[in-house]
């Protein structure tokens, strides 16, 4: 809990700021939650409103025959930023979260039954690829070592708002040009390194974090394999579906007005600006909107596209999206010998991406597997446990008849994970759901089913992705992963961020200033 000074310190200033600036925040997703934290911590009458009957998003919980899963991300890197924003609203994240460090981090299993136990012990790390190749593990250190300093390179852009061109001149950007190398790829990077290919993918699957190709994805990336040796991989009991129950519990109590089963039906606009929103229940009045929502989904049904300039619905349409994934969520009744985090490559993973990037259901799938239950008993009934199975497909633009194909393709993944397992895992099923990319365009409101968002090419990062204040709407802010930094729970908490100094400098509240005073000097809104 937060210490009694700062609480009461805390409480004062909320009080002493709500002088009727109001902010409605759409959407209880990771960012909108945090969002509505520091908005109502810096001294603004918060409302959120969230279509689900539990807060969450993407980032929450299903619930099944006494089996907990997270619906989304199962992997949580560098808490450092969620620790800040607790830190801000006078809590300490590791008081209210229970992190467990995981090491190894992951599996990473070749097809021909190869295998690295990802470790951010060096050493044994550069032992366990020196059985793939002894050239290439001499390079492992020197490899960490360089992200580790193009990471602290780029730690301040991705701190701050890009709200145009001129923000590519900053200083801060001027000093990490070295270490960008836009013309490359992580594949292409990785290859200036490591010569062999197995190699190669045990250091660029992270590239899937983003939805995209390692062969396409830009080169700066690399630094997600710095974020995951250098701070860890972490396990917050109950899955990270408790990070964001913290968050809302949190939300509550520091008074924020958190309404469930209220989609929103459209935003309410004078000229170009936001006022506020409607619900079946009623309208919202708001000084400012903050849009945690899908940014496509959310633009093209909330907005007329009469009332957008930049990002058009023909505009949206155009952009390029993230793969999708296709689902099982498994609850066994037993054990199985598989590590917390198993990723099981394709025998061929160039053709398995190249089928995903073009939009299709690759043959032989890579697949990743989350066992959670062997470090955290709380998910599944006693001798039982859970199993999060997700594939990497093409999104909907590929055309992929999922209604008449997902059947076969349930065997196709249990056939993929009982090899993986070294037994026939049917059997031991006791409770199933099945998410396609369907599901998530129609279930979960993801456009196209692109379950990572604007894919982070070169054309759609920055300046060029939707900004953090958005261009087209007064009084709109945009936080998730539609938005500058992009996709992933980190860079989404600090989309958070961004969004609410931009907004909370705008609205000109009393605590705006106390949101900006962690950050580095270069990076200060």
């Amino acid at each position: 809990m937060a210490n009694d000074n700062t609480a009461i310190d805390l409480a004062e200033g909320i009080r002493a700021g709500v002088a009727g600036r109001r902010v409605l925040v759409i959407g209880a997703g990771p960012g909108g939650l945090a969002s509505a934290m520091l908005l109502r911590a810096a001294g603004a009458e918060v409302t959120l409103l969230e279509k689900e009957d539990q807060p969450g998003g993407r980032t929450g919980a299903i619930q099944r025959d006494g089996y907990t899963f997270d619906i989304g991300p199962t992997f949580f890197l560098y808490p450092e930023i969620l620790a800040e924003i607790f830190s801000a609203c006078g809590r300490d994240l590791r008081e209210e979260v229970d992190l467990i460090r995981l090491d190894p981090m992951y599996r990473l299993q070749f097809d021909d039954g190869r295998a690295i136990d990802a470790t951010h012990d060096l050493e044994e790390l550069t032992r366990q690829v020196a059985a793939i190749d002894e050239r290439d593990a001499a390079q492992v250190g020197p490899y960490l070592e360089a992200n580790r300093a193009k990471f602290d390179s780029f730690r301040t852009i991705l701190q701050r708002p890009f709200l145009g061109p001129r923000d590519l001149m900053r200083g801060d950007m001027t000093r990490a040009l070295p270490n960008f190398r836009p013309w490359s790829t992580v594949d292409g990077e990785l290859r200036r390194w490591f010569k062999n290919p197995d190699v190669r993918v045990a250091f660029s699957f992270q590239s899937k974090y983003l939805g995209m190709s390692p062969f396409k994805c830009p080169s700066l990336f690399t630094i997600i394999a710095h974020v995951e040796y250098g701070f860890g991989v972490f396990h917050p009991r109950g899955g990270c579906n408790a990070i964001t129950a913290a968050m809302a519990r949190i939300a509550r109590e520091m008074g924020v007005d958190l309404r469930l089963s209220e989609p929103v039906r459209q935003l309410t606009l004078k000229g170009r600006r936001a006022t506020g929103a409607v619900t079946d229940k009623g309208s919202y009045e708001a000084d400012a909107v903050v849009m945690n929502a899908d940014f496509a989904t959310a633009m093209t049904k909330l907005v007329p596209d009469a009332a957008r300039r930049r990002w058009t619905d023909r505009k949206i349409a155009s952009k390029t999206f993230s793969c999708s994934t296709f689902m099982l969520y498994l609850g066994l009744e037993g054990q199985l010998p598989l590590s917390h985090h198993t990723v099981a490559f394709s025998g061929d993973y160039e053709r398995n991406v190249a089928e995903i990037d073009a939009g299709q259901a690759p043959r032989d799938p890579t697949i990743y597997v989350q066992n959670a239950s062997v470090t955290d008993p709380t998910l599944a009934p006693e001798g039982h446990s859970t199993l999060y199975v997700l594939a990497p497909v093409g999104n909907l633009t590929g055309g992929v008849d999922w209604a008449t194909l997902a059947p076969s393709y349930r065997e196709k993944i249990l056939d993929r994970l009982s090899k993986l397992a070294g037994r026939d895992i049917r059997p031991m099923i006791r409770s199933e759901l099945m998410y396609t990319p369907a599901d998530w365009q129609s279930q979960m409101a993801v456009y196209e089913g692109a379950t990572f968002n604007l894919a982070h090419n070169l054309g759609q990062m920055l300046h060029l992705r939707p900004r953090n204040r958005f261009e087209d709407i007064d009084g709109v802010y945009l936080t998730g992963g539609g938005t500058h930094p992009g996709s992933g729970l980190p860079t989404i908490f600090e989309s958070a961020r961004i969004a609410s100094r931009l907004c909370a400098t705008d609205l000109d509240l009393p605590g705006a200033s106390d949101l900006t005073t962690a950050l580095p000097k270069e990076a200060t809104i």
